[in-house]
Parts: structure tokens; sequence; C-alpha cells
């Protein structure tokens, strides 16, 4: 007969363990099924098939006469297993091409690739043939010192303490420097009596510079640079990628704000004019504290989410008791090894009080298994020999043997783990077409912001008047063109500036 062939499955409406267990039942009664292996959290089903008897089409179709939705996965190379070694005492490339070809020689390994600079060497093999721990036992045959290489649970950069300082410094300076500018806001639109203190405000230190003004240019200077400086760093990386994401925006919008109101002081200060010019100073300050905020209190909810990761990566047992069955499951011998070291198919023994190390079928013990960690039930589930054990879950009080079927990264708490930073990295739908809008959004508002100035200085040269309703008590020397250039940078600002902490932006 044809040796049996693999083939996966990606199968879905599977919720919890009694689904993976009737899929198994059921597909197992049927001719020429050797062997079925469901992942639950995966959603995966790896099965061996005998070919002459049954097709993986057809097999599919079984599952979905139980009720689910199962297609055929074309492309399996997902489900090699993959592992990376720290190799010590290589001096040559003839260590390398010795430890290459005898890997490739072994059985159940792909590929292996190593490399001399980092001492590091990456295998692909077959777990159900071999695993890491045959591996490492195959490069120390050769006199190699092997090791798995670590991943550091920390290391996933899920934290974002980085992103919560600089917003939070972001935040707390703009506002520092913001609120006197509010202040001064609101002072100024309170009407005039005849004791009222926003003259002394209005009042020229030099001709053209009111204090005012000279206090706005300070704090919003402050603002600006200080408080804005992430917002800079954030539209330089979007630009650089040839993009335009809402920090461009903002930057643009502050940075003419700042700059125009800056070139007007200064000209009213050349021209020595009696009355100080109206600046656009308050406009920065007030953005970068709003969208900071914003910015500050979305990376502290991020951080919450991995705050859990943390501790659930930290459920996952540390190491395991392999053990060599004689006949009628009978202990020959038992070794500690590393968790990341259990290869599927080996038998692992868990006494009273133990974590379960990976995910399994009992084999042999009656217990109890406390799995609230996981699963979030508060009683205790009975395992007997054919019940299945997941990763990071409590024995309770009986010794059991286990066969492990899932490992390494197979396991649920690393599945859950894995779909946890997957959910932090992506971005939901909803975000996505934000971003996809912005892209096209900020373009837009430069351009209106632009077809305003240009409208406004053409309307201003060709009728005056429609201006001068605007400038009713414009003192006599200040020219006609000046009052039209400043009257169309005002408005093509406050197009700039409105579209700017736009509720898209800042949600």
């Amino acid at each position: 007969a044809a040796p049996a062939q693999k083939c996966f499955l990606q199968i879905t409406g599977m919720t919890c363990a009694s689904c993976v267990s009737a899929i198994e039942r059921n597909l197992q009664r049927e001719d020429g099924i050797v062997s079925v292996l469901v992942a639950l959290m995966a959603g995966k089903a790896e099965i061996k098939y005998k070919p002459e008897f049954i097709q993986p089409l057809e097999i599919a179709q079984l599952i979905e006469n139980l009720g689910f939705e199962a297609t055929v996965i074309e492309d399996p190379t997902e489900t090699e297993g993959s592992v990376e070694l720290l190799i010590t005492g290589m001096t040559c490339a003839s260590c390398v091409h010795n430890i290459e070809s005898r890997l490739m020689r072994a059985n159940g390994i792909f590929y292996a690739s190593v490399a001399l600079a980092t001492c590091k060497a990456h295998v692909q093999f077959d777990p159900e043939v071999t695993g890491p721990r045959d591996i490492i036992k195959i490069i120390e045959e050769i006199g190699f010192h092997a090791s798995l290489a670590k991943r550091v649970p920390s290391a996933h950069n899920l934290d974002h303490k980085k992103e919560i300082q600089q917003w939070r410094k972001s935040f707390l300076c703009s506002l520092v420097f913001g609120i006197p500018v509010l202040i001064l806001m609101i002072y100024m639109l309170i009407p005039d009596g005849e004791h009222h203190g926003s003259m002394v405000l209005e009042q020229n230190l030099i001709p053209g510079l009111s204090v005012l003004n000279l206090l706005f240019f300070v704090l919003c200077t402050f603002v600006q640079f200080l408080g804005g400086w992430y917002f800079y760093v954030q539209a330089y990386k979007s630009l650089k990628h040839r993009t335009a994401n809402m920090d461009v925006l903002i930057v643009l919008a502050t940075t003419i704000a700042y700059v125009y109101s800056c070139v007007i002081l200064v000209v009213a200060i050349a021209e020595k004019a009696e009355k100080s010019p109206i600046t656009f100073f308050d406009t920065p300050p007030m953005l970068f504290v709003f969208i900071a905020l914003g910015r500050w209190l979305e990376h502290i909810a991020k951080s919450k989410t991995s705050e859990a990761l943390a501790k659930l990566i930290s459920l996952q047992a540390t190491e395991a008791t392999v053990v060599t069955l004689g006949p009628d499951h009978s202990v020959i011998r038992e070794e500690q090894v590393a968790v990341e070291l259990v290869q599927r198919g080996d038998i692992v023994k868990v006494v009273p009080g133990g974590k379960f190390p990976v995910d399994g079928k009992v084999i042999e013990g009656n217990s109890m298994a406390d799995e609230s960690l996981i699963t979030g039930e508060a009683m205790p589930v009975t395992k007997k020999p054919g019940s299945t054990v997941i990763a990071g879950s409590i024995n309770a009080h009986g010794s059991v043997l286990v066969n492990a079927t899932h490992v390494g990264n197979d396991t649920t708490l690393s599945q859950i783990v894995k779909l946890v930073e997957e959910a932090q990295m992506s971005k939901a739908p909803i975000q996505q077409l934000a971003d996809k809008f912005s892209g096209y959004f900020v373009p837009f508002i430069i351009i209106i912001s632009t077809v305003t100035l240009i409208a406004w200085i053409t309307i201003g040269f060709i009728n005056f008047d429609i201006i001068q309703k605007y400038f009713p008590n414009q003192s006599k020397h200040v020219s006609k063109a000046e009052v039209v250039l400043r009257f169309a940078f005002q408005t093509s600002i406050t197009v700039l500036s409105i579209a700017c902490p736009c509720s898209l932006g800042l949600a």
C-alpha cells in the first residue's frame, strides 16, 4: 500500500475542547484516516490519510457535515517545525559545513543553515520525526555545544513605555505653556470696559510689538519646539515614506501659523507700526494640547493589554519531565528538559501540583486539572486517559503521563499570546479606513488652503472694497497690498487650522 500522506485543514467554528474531540472522534472512525490532530486556537487540523481510501476534499466535507467550516490549506509550509540554535565552538567554514551536512543527512530535517558570524543555526524539520532535542544531540555528537536561542518574553515591543513617556512629556509641555495662552485669549475676548486691563497688554513695548504678542511669541515658541517635537519626528518619518498622515497636517498648520505670525510681527516692528498686528500664536498650543493628550491616552490603553500578555506568558511552565516508557506504560527513565525542548510525541510526566508544560493527551493516570487560567472555568476538570490537557493549566492531584501533541509555538497559550500580539500590531478596519482617508485628506486640505489664499489675493486686488469691510477702522498708512495679503493669509491659515484637530484625526 502507498505510504500515508499528510494534509492540513483550516477549520472555523470550533469553540471549545469538545468540538475538537468531536472532530477527532468522528474522523478516526472513517476508513483511510491514520491520525487526526486538531489545534483549537489556531483553527488547524493535521491529518494523516491513506490516499487510496480518501482524499483531502472528502475529509473537509466530513468536517463540514459535523457543522464546521473546513478548507484545505494548499501550502503547508507554516506547519513545519523550525528552530533557532546558538552553537558555540565553531572556528571556521569547515565547521559550518560539517554541521550543515550532518544535519541535512539526519532523518526529518528539511533544511539547515549555519552562520559562523552570529553562531546561529536555523533548522526546519518535520515535527513528527524529530525535534529540537534530537537536533541539539546531533550537533553535540559532532563535538560542538548547542542551545536554544531564547526569545526573551519582554522583547515583544508591546510595553509602549517609551511612547507613553514621550507623549506624556509632549502633552504636559504643551499644557504648561498652553494654559497661559488660553487665559490670555479669554482675557482679550472680554469686552473693553473703561478701566480694563487689556489695554496694558496691548501697549507697545517697542513700536509694533505689544506685550501680548511678546508673551504669545515666547509661550508659543516653547510649545512649538518642545511640545511639538514628536509631531515633527512623526511627520518627517511619514514624508520619508512618501505618505501624508495626520501628523503632517498638524505640523504644517502649526508651523505655518507660527511662522506667519513671526513674519508679520517682524514686519510690524520694522515698519514701527503704532498698533501691533493680530497674530495666530494661539493656534499651535491648543492643537498640540488636545492631540498629544489623545496620543498619550491611546498608548496607555495599549500598554494595559501588554501587561495582561506578560502575565499570560509567565504562566508557562519552564521545565518538563520527559520519560521513556517500557512495556505496559512502565517508566524506564526520566529526564528534566527545558520546556522548549519538548518534542511532539514525547511522553511527559506531570506530578500533582505541577503545571502541564505542553498541550497533549493523557495516556495513563487520572487527575483533576485547574484550567481556570486559560478557559476561565472555576471547577477543576476531570482528566483520564484520552483527555486533552492545556499547557499552563495546573494538575491538581494525580500523577499523569501525557503524550505531547502541541509543543513550542503551537500550544494554546502561545497561540493566545500570538493572537494578542497580532491584534496589537494590526489596525482595526475603521482605523485603516481613517488612515487611508487622511492620506487623501491631507493633500486635499493643503490644496484647498492654497486655493483660498490665491482666491482672496485675486479678489483683493480686483475689488478692494470686499476686503475693506473686514478692516473698517484701518489706519491710512498701511498699504492696500499688505491688507490684502494679511487677510488672504488669515483665511488660508484658518482653513488649515480648522482641518487639523478634525475629529477624524483625533479619533
